[in-house]
């Protein structure tokens, strides 16, 4: 990896370090990994190639104060493994590139915040058999714009590189009039754990590693759903809840040129959504559920007379609505409640550069 560290002593160990560690992360299609200046990937044959980016930046997606370092490294490589799933793709290969003050490289107890954010990564990657195969790191600006000390701000952007076989990708453009919607899981744990992070952080600073119960901290990515759904032909379109479901069902609707229709009851619940709302910290639930972001889960639709298992990989798959045909002025979402009223649901997850 290449370094822009301000000691070469400093870069050079900093790469051997990241160099030994990424090496323990096998798997994919990796035939050449760091030490040079790219890296090999060999996908299977018949295989397109599938990239996807993103950007982990403190104080936007992560507080240091209120994330534990394995919790950061886990998000970031969580948030591309979850993009790969709803292409239903299998991950060749992982690029980390990563800007740091320098204190977060310095070694305090035996570890630095740098070897607990890669402790965090690499164990998914472990998990998700994706190796990490190179990237580049940079020391972040400790001076303001009117020459000011600060401090740096951490950011970590993630490049992924999957496969899926030809003609097989899973897009947000396949959906169909009289298909069922699907959501994977539950809904609005992650916002609600986000919640009770925000108002007792000292609570989850001994949360380390994967455990059930963590939604926002250490949220597990569909890859093997997705891959699994994907090669049986099952599904028309597909995305992943990043942004919160009311946004990433328009995401489909507007790609599809269709409508949805959704039932209020169909919803599945994580219960800590359900425990924000007995607390008092959110009016609804529901309202987590269908707008909070950062579950991963996977939504998709199929045609209506496709038998979509109730579980999958040991996680539950739930139909919430139908996609309809597009219509004049009509809602591109409605939400129908156990009385039959409909409503027009809006957008309301995460956007950035919204106007606040």
């Amino acid at each position: 990896m290449k370094q822009h560290i301000s000691h070469e002593s400093g870069e050079r160990a900093l790469i051997a370090a990241i160099r030994s560690r990424a090496g323990r992360s096998g798997g994919g299609g990796l035939r050449l990994g760091i030490g040079d200046d790219c890296a090999i990937l060999r996908p299977p044959a018949g295989h397109e190639i599938v990239v996807t980016t993103d950007l982990s930046l403190e104080q936007v997606h992560f507080r240091r104060d209120w994330h534990p370092p394995e919790s950061v490294g886990h998000r970031c490589l969580a948030r591309g493994l979850s993009d790969l799933a709803a292409m239903g793709s299998k991950p060749l290969g992982a690029f980390l590139s990563i800007a740091l003050p320098p204190e977060l490289t310095i070694r305090e107890k035996g570890k630095s915040w740098l070897d607990r954010f890669l402790d965090g990564l690499l164990a998914l990657a472990d998990q998700a058999g994706v190796p990490l195969a190179g990237g580049d790191t940079a020391q972040s600006p400790s001076l303001a714009a009117r020459g000011g000390m600060q401090s740096g701000l951490a950011a970590a952007d993630i490049v992924l590189v999957g496969s899926v076989k030809q003609g097989r990708a899973l897009l947000r453009s396949g959906a169909r009039a009289g298909d069922k919607i699907y959501v994977t899981g539950n809904l609005g744990g992650a916002a609600a754990e986000l919640l009770a992070i925000g108002r007792h952080p000292e609570k989850f600073a001994g949360a380390h590693k994967m455990q059930a119960g963590h939604p926002h901290l250490f949220p597990a990515p569909r890859i093997l759903i997705a891959s699994r759904l994907a090669s049986a032909r099952r599904i028309h379109s597909a995305i992943d809840v990043s942004d919160g479901l009311s946004t990433d069902l328009a995401h489909i609707c507007e790609e599809s040129g269709v409508a949805a229709e959704i039932d209020a009851e169909a919803i599945p619940i994580h219960p800590l959504a359900l425990q924000a709302e007995l607390d008092g910290w959110v009016a609804s639930a529901l309202g987590l559920a269908l707008h909070g972001g950062e579950d991963y889960e996977l939504l998709f639709t199929a045609a209506k007379g496709v038998q979509i298992p109730r579980r999958v990989a040991s996680v539950e798959v739930h139909a919430i609505g139908q996609i309809v045909a597009r219509r004049g002025r009509r809602p591109s979402i409605v939400l129908r409640q156990r009385d039959g009223k409909t409503t027009a649901l809006e957008s309301g997850g995460w956007e950035h550069f919204s106007a606040q």
